[in-house]
């Protein structure tokens, strides 16, 4: 037979050889075959392709043209970035800065007045690293109905005056200033992703929320994605979520249970190899960070903080009924052990009242996890989706808002293994950093930023950490036949590693020396 390719001289493999896109033969096997193409691997590491199980790639991709807020220690740092910005731009034209946590910042938020000072004739927008608050200017905060705040969200006040921070839906009072987002740019945010992307061995995404909702861009933003794809710039496999404001019922026969869904019935697992319907998205709380997730205790040194849901908890439960009914795979942000519980009820009941084995329906985030609702998740069948890297940028303050007698219930990994769950890896970027490599070493360690060991009994060992990362991934999308192993009839999805992954002394100075993806080398250091 001759192949396409033949990547030779990898370590552990050996050799792999391609033929339309697919793994037709590995070691020996593959260096016997013919081809006109074959590459030396020069020893590299060679490993599945990662797969980010939750991000938001178009999201991240257009804000690289954001005033980068990340890493700044105090508002007046913030403010001083504003204001250099607006010495560039026109007045009267949009000012966008993104990635500042409040906890890490002198000063806590920023407001209004700050904006106004830093940028007097401009409209500013400035985004919390969670995506679950924005503050806006006086400019802003003058065009937005404030008197129709959408439930689910709150305008902070202080002495009966706005702040300028618009926590949750209350984002969406933006939307008749921003929304929709122009095809045209998140087709070029999505270039600019997938490169970053493959950089870092990316072969495969889940977009965490499209469509619609906080997350969503565009009503037609799947045509985003097509076009991108058919222009040669989606250089990724992804699987799109899609908000649940955007399901919607069907007209169909009274012999069919196709009732909620998409137009012509489409769910998840339509699409191809490169570009596909995923699970549903539904957004239950908020942030822990941000302290608007919903809590059965109070926050840490906030009496009367316990967060709330970003829906009522009936429509909730309706939701997640008929989209199973329909066939959907469903991913639920749940953040907070409050959230977590009334998730787990709502699922539980729609699996009793239509029970489906392979429904693979997840909990996103799913970070305040106690014993219990462990168990019971475990029970269900159900998929967490953590994220690992969330411990070292953000987890001092995700220690701040729960206090020590919580602090073991967060974003936990190992316990989730060993209760019998399949363990995807994801990095919710650009919450936080999203290169793969970064996150396993967070999986392995387990240490914030500060140095303090968050649970030391969730930390996972190298392979573990690896498998989450590709099969782990794969399997919550109900990609495992295709993705996530390096076996002979599987896509030709691969990174090439300076050292090996498994070995946890060597995890600090791995690099990406490339990455395949469907057997043709897309990135090369």
């Amino acid at each position: 037979m001759r192949v396409d390719a033949i990547y030779e001289n990898a370590q552990v493999i050996g050799a792999l050889a391609v033929l339309n896109g697919r793994i037709v033969a590995l070691g020996e096997d593959a260096v016997a075959l013919s081809t006109s193409r074959r590459i030396d691997l020069g020893g590299a590491h060679v490993a599945p392709g990662f797969h980010d199980a939750h991000n938001h790639m178009a999201w991240f991709g257009m804000s690289l043209t954001d005033v980068p807020l990340a890493g700044l220690n105090s508002v007046d740092e913030v403010y001083d970035a504003i204001a250099a910005r607006a010495a560039t731009q026109p007045p009267g034209t949009w000012i966008v800065a993104s990635g500042y946590d409040q906890n890490k910042l002198v000063g806590g938020h920023p407001a209004r007045q700050g904006l106004d000072r830093a940028a007097p004739e401009h409209l500013v927008r400035v985004k919390h690293t969670s995506g679950h608050m924005t503050v806006v200017n006086s400019r802003v905060l003058s065009q937005l109905d404030l008197d129709h705040v959408p439930v689910g969200g709150d305008v902070v006040q202080v002495d009966g005056s706005p702040t300028g921070l618009l926590r949750e839906q209350a984002q969406l009072l933006l939307n008749p200033l921003i929304y929709p987002t122009p095809v045209e740019d998140v087709v070029r945010g999505l270039d600019h992703a997938s490169r970053q992307y493959l950089s870092e061995g990316i072969t495969s995404v889940q977009e965490a929320g499209i469509g619609g909702g906080l997350v969503g861009q565009t009503p037609i933003e799947l045509a985003a994605y097509q076009q991108a794809r058919e222009a040669g710039v989606l250089r990724v496999r992804a699987s799109v979520m899609v908000a649940a404001s955007v399901l919607h019922p069907l007209e169909h026969s009274p012999a069919d249970d196709i009732e909620f869904g998409l137009d012509l019935g489409l769910r998840t697992g339509f699409g191809d190899d490169w570009l596909r319907v995923g699970a549903m998205k539904l957004f239950a709380d908020g942030s822990l960070i941000g302290r608007t997730c919903a809590m059965h205790e109070p926050f840490e040194g906030e009496p009367d903080n316990i967060g709330y849901f970003q829906v009522p908890e009936e429509d909730l439960a309706t939701t997640i009924m008929r989209a199973h009914a329909a066939g959907w795979q469903i991913a639920t942000h749940a953040i907070g052990d409050r959230a977590i519980s009334v998730v787990l009820d709502a699922y539980a009941a729609a699996l009793a009242r239509f029970p489906r084995l392979d429904h693979r329906h997840r909990i996103e985030h799913c970070a305040v996890l106690p014993p219990a609702e462990l168990k019971r998740l475990a029970s269900l069948g159900l998929i967490p989706s953590p994220q690992g890297r969330f411990v070292n940028e953000i987890g001092d303050g995700m220690r701040a808002a729960v206090g020590s007698s919580r602090e073991a219930w967060l974003y936990r990994l190992r316990s989730v293994l060993d209760a019998g769950c399949v363990l995807p890896a994801s990095s919710d970027r650009p919450v936080v950093s999203g290169a793969p490599l970064l996150g396993l070493a967070d999986m392995v360690r387990r240490r914030t930023a500060s140095g303090v060991l968050l649970g030391p009994d969730e930390r996972l060992t190298p392979s573990q950490a690896l498998r989450a990362y590709t099969y782990g991934s794969a399997y919550s999308a109900f990609r495992e036949q295709d993705l996530g192993t390096l076996e002979v009839g599987k896509l030709a999805d691969f990174v090439a590693l300076s050292a090996d992954p498994l070995d946890e002394d060597a995890l600090d100075d791995i690099r990406v020396l490339g990455t395949v993806v469907g057997g043709d080398l897309a990135f090369e250091a």
